[in-house]
């Protein structure tokens, strides 16, 4: 298996640990990200994973999210990997808005960015343990430079944040991205 391919394990059952970790009467909890809910940010996180394997020509046969978004998320999870533990699926390629690119690439870059983000969102919104992986955290901040201006953009990140003298790295990486710490 890929590096790739066990990150994204490692951070979907973290993910996974937080949707499940969801009380039922905090669904429709707010978010940091503006206008959604927990439910909605699940419904976003489960359909970019869609798209994502939509671009190497796969479908996925999730079932809605509704009341409980526990099982729509683990089909979209599985999906997702086992396309990353196919060599010949995860190095398919197609063209997206930063070019050319395989589809374990493009998931490391977009998909895997996603469930750290909106693990922290969900989190937040639901009272659980905000806590993100330090090595993480410093893997997405030295990313984000490769977003350029695509990411402040419409359903995109906000404007960033200030933070306050001696924030620490994932604080400054929340903030960059539109949220309060």
């Amino acid at each position: 298996m890929s590096e790739i391919a066990d990150r994204y394990r490692r951070l979907s059952g973290q993910f996974t640990d937080t949707v499940a970790g969801v009380a039922p009467d905090r669904w429709d909890a707010p978010t940091p990200c503006e206008d959604w809910t927990a439910r909605d940010l699940v419904r976003h996180v489960v359909d970019s994973h869609q798209l994502f394997l939509g671009f190497i020509g796969e479908e996925l046969d999730a079932p809605p999210v509704g009341d409980d978004p526990l099982p729509a998320w683990a089909v979209a999870r599985d999906a997702v990997q086992s396309a990353l533990d196919d060599p010949a699926r995860a190095g398919k390629t197609f063209t997206g808005m930063f070019g050319e690119t395989t589809f374990e690439q493009g998931v490391d870059r977009f998909l895997s960015f996603d469930q750290v983000v909106h693990r922290w969102d969900l989190a937040r919104a639901t009272g659980q343990d905000e806590r993100m992986d330090e090595a993480e955290v410093a893997r997405l901040t030295a990313q984000l430079p490769s977003f350029g201006d695509a990411m402040r953009g419409p359903r995109a990140f906000g404007p960033e944040v200030e933070t306050p003298p001696g924030a620490d790295p994932q604080a400054k990486l929340i903030a960059f991205l539109g949220r309060t710490p």
